[in-house]
């Protein structure tokens, strides 16, 4: 966004926090920039409020925007089929239109009362660029020849710290059967080129290649989830977190599953191993039948082939700014859902 001209009022790295009790020791940051955005609200002549993702901040943005009749449209839903499912119900009343992601979210916010569209998901959308195998190991220094194993440790710090380290015990274990194996870190962009060095194995930061070419991965939960079933690399999935945030979330969420993947899917697709249960040793058993040509990989990339069929067509962009064209040129109320 910035690259395209957008004035930030914070950056990604004050932005990136998950969980309970993480957010907690950056209340009063959070609560100074809510307070900036909604002067904004006032100071300025704004013709669109346009929240993407969120909630805890985005919602009460909303709310004040809706207050002061600006037109809200909400990109990317609240996982309100997760967890605190009466924000359903505030989405309804303050956002003009919801632009969603994921098919099934239409229902449940319809059921709300919100005016809702799903508009693909933007995964969708980007330009397929991805260099052939052989340039790809070519530029990386790897054997086109061996098979790769991706290891995707995350995007935020507080990932990193509570990732990393049995990500690559668990590969190692993996490559202790299977001695042919590549192990390379995955760097997302928000992550510093050192943060990952010093650990003995190839930082790659296009991953997009980097699943395509992969074998199997091990990935931590999030949207890297569904970069992994549009790239058809068979994965496991792990997350941990603070313990208290864990426990409070197995108590209030409301899913069956908690990739992505699974959740498109309506079923147990890949494994999920969390918190305690992401031990090194039940990674890599995990892993191994997924490296190999054995019936567990052949189910899985059929699952996975249903997850890609699953998430819409390409276009995700161009219907949110359509939406958002219409809020603008029409008073709220009047578009067609």
């Amino acid at each position: 966004m910035a690259a395209e001209g957008v004035e930030l009022l914070a950056g990604l790295d004050d932005l990136a926090v998950m969980g309970f009790a993480e957010v907690v020791a950056r209340l009063p940051w959070f609560l100074g920039l809510e307070r900036r955005v909604k002067e904004l609200l006032v100071e300025r002549k704004i013709d669109l409020v346009l929240p993407i993702d969120y909630p805890g901040l985005n919602l009460r943005i909303a709310r004040a925007a809706h207050e002061r009749k600006i037109p809200v449209l909400y990109y990317i839903s609240p996982q309100v089929w997760a967890w605190r499912a009466g924000r359903a119900a505030r989405l309804a009343r303050d956002a003009d239109h919801v632009a969603v992601i994921l098919p099934f979210e239409v229902d449940v916010l319809e059921k709300a009362g919100a005016r809702v569209s799903f508009v693909g998901h933007p995964l969708l959308d980007r330009p397929d660029d991805t260099p052939e195998r052989e340039e790809f190991c070519r530029t990386w220094g790897l054997d086109p020849a061996g098979p790769i194993l991706p290891i995707f440790p995350g995007s935020r710090r507080q990932e990193l710290e509570r990732h990393l380290e049995r990500f690559v015990a668990a590969a190692e274990r993996v490559r202790a059967a299977r001695p042919d194996v590549q192990i390379v870190l995955a760097r997302a962009s928000s992550v510093t080129a050192g943060a990952l060095e010093g650990l003995g194995y190839p930082v790659i930061d296009d991953t997009r290649a980097l699943l395509r070419h992969g074998r199997a991965a091990l990935v931590k939960s999030g949207t890297t989830t569904l970069e992994a079933a549009l790239e058809g690399v068979p994965f496991v999935v792990a997350y941990r977190t603070h313990p208290l945030t864990f426990w409070l979330a197995r108590r209030l969420v409301r899913v069956d599953h908690v990739a992505l993947a699974n959740l498109v899917a309506g079923e147990r697709v890949v494994p999920e191993l969390l918190q305690d249960d992401a031990t090194p040793e039940a990674l890599a058993s995990a892993l191994l039948p997924l490296v190999d040509d054995s019936p567990a990989r052949e189910a899985m990339l059929r699952g996975l082939g249903r997850v890609r069929s699953t998430l819409g067509t390409p276009g995700a962009a161009e219907r949110v700014a359509e939406l958002a064209g219409a809020l603008v040129d029409d008073p709220p109320g009047r578009l067609p859902a």
